[in-house]
């Protein structure tokens, strides 16, 4: 053997014996050993590698600190070095995220090469440049506009599963996945009980890679060890965020993905009243809440149909346009809409859009638990159905829990139509509510 390791040595010390690699690893000189810093061939687990075959989606679904964001941002650093893409998307939940973890973060893309080959980072220009001419860029899942109209032949989702508008950021990040012969996507995230990451995950050109946070143990802090991994072992959050286990179903949460599934229509009976809901959002801002806006119909034997989740995340004079098209739409007898934030304002956006609609103003004096309660018993009779699929309310629902998190705006909306059509709501004295069910339901 010569004195000093041959580079292809080198590249095959991860496949080695322990004691083979300590003994080629003591001939490596000093600048050698510099270099394995940043050879991810030699640095990784084969869980890490990109996986073999012919996939569109390589989905990492793994617990906290198994090292999704190193492993990610290396996949986009070899396409770039050695496959030819030339444009990547970079997308996380917000710009810090995007910023912070995905280029600057000690994981991030940055971190990936030593100092002197480092790409360009240009962060008022969201942009990475390498040398060869690629460019990467940084998107928040928050402004999916953006992702409208720039076209990819690679891409890196992070953390999904934290993504507030997901569905609208994934559907145009495909859109724009169209580049070159063979467009390819890594996500990266922890799981959550998302429809989108079901969806993602079960598609037939994805390939999933799974992992816990005990893969990774030997480069994570012995304190985060210690005390994080032995408190939450063996539970369900644990199992999820530790585990990386896709858990479906929440303890104490109001609804399951069971409950809806089971009362799913496909055809819908003849309706006797239909009722647009609306929880507003006041301002619209990047970081405002959605304007919750469902359509229900009330069938003659006494059920509820879930119409349309028209819900949008605009401007008070565009969510006002959007609930009158969809009253027109439907042929609706009413619109709903919550008061607690918007006030009277809710009702002048919809009278300036249109001043003849017939409108109820609701408000919530009583805790979400208590309005929540009776609408989801309806499901749990089998008396709620969805017409079709809707994913983001769905996912809304199995993951709220009362009293842990404020009900969300799908949910609310939701709420609000149902008890409009089916549940009667009388104030007592003394601010003491008494939800009575205005057809007999069977317990």
């Amino acid at each position: 053997m010569s004195q000093h390791a041959s580079s292809s040595q080198v590249y095959s010390l991860a496949c080695e014996p322990e004691e083979k690699r300590r003994q080629i690893l003591e001939m490596l000189t000093d600048e050698q050993c510099a270099e394995l810093l940043f050879d991810w061939q030699f640095l990784a687990r084969p869980d890490q590698l990109p996986p073999a075959g012919d996939w569109r989606t390589w989905f990492i679904r793994t617990g906290r600190g198994w090292g999704k964001t190193r492993t990610a941002a290396e996949w986009v650093r070899d396409q770039v070095a050695n496959h030819g893409r030339k444009r990547i998307a970079l997308v996380a939940a917000t710009a810090a995220d995007a910023r912070d973890v995905m280029v600057e973060g000690e994981s991030g893309l940055l971190a990936c090469y030593p100092d002197d080959e480092r790409p360009l980072y240009e962060p008022s220009k969201r942009r990475i440049t390498w040398p060869n001419g690629a460019i990467a860029t940084t998107y928040s899942a928050d402004e999916p506009e953006r992702l409208r109209g720039p076209q990819h032949d690679a891409a890196w989702a992070d953390e999904v599963a934290a993504w507030n508008r997901a569905r609208e950021a994934w559907d145009m990040l495909m859109f724009g996945l169209r580049l070159g012969a063979d467009p390819q996507i890594v996500v990266t995230t922890t799981p959550k009980p998302m429809a989108l990451l079901r969806e993602i995950e079960e598609s037939a050109d994805t390939v999933t890679t799974t992992g816990s946070t005990y893969a990774n143990a030997a480069n994570l802090a012995p304190v985060f060890l210690s005390k994080i991994l032995r408190r939450y072992k063996g539970t369900r959050l644990g199992r999820q965020e530790i585990d990386g286990e896709r858990l479906d179903d929440i303890p104490g949460a109001l609804w399951s993905r069971q409950m809806i599934e089971d009362a799913r229509v496909s055809v819908l009976p003849p309706l006797k009243r239909v009722v647009v809901a609306v929880d507003p959002a006041v301002t619209s801002g990047e970081d405002s809440d959605d304007t919750g806006i469902i359509v229900g119909g009330l069938s003659y034997d006494g059920h509820v149909y879930v119409l349309e989740d028209a819900t949008c995340h605009t401007s008070p004079d565009a969510w006002a346009r959007t609930v009158v098209a969809a009253y027109a739409r439907h042929r609706a007898d009413r619109i709903v809409g919550e008061v607690n934030n918007g006030g009277e304002l809710v009702e002048t956006v919809l009278r300036t859009v249109d001043a003849s609609i017939p409108y109820t103003a609701v408000h919530a004096s009583r805790g979400k638990r208590v309005r929540a309660e009776p609408v989801a018993a309806l499901y749990e009779q089998g008396r709620v159905h969805h017409v079709g699929e809707f994913a983001e309310l769905e996912d809304q629902l199995v993951c709220w829990v009362p009293d842990a998190a404020d009900s969300p705006d799908r949910l609310d909306a939701l709420v609000w139509m149902v008890t409009e059509l089916v549940v009667e709501v009388r104030e007592e004295p003394r601010a003491v509510a008494r939800v009575q069910l205005t057809r007999p339901v069977r317990i």
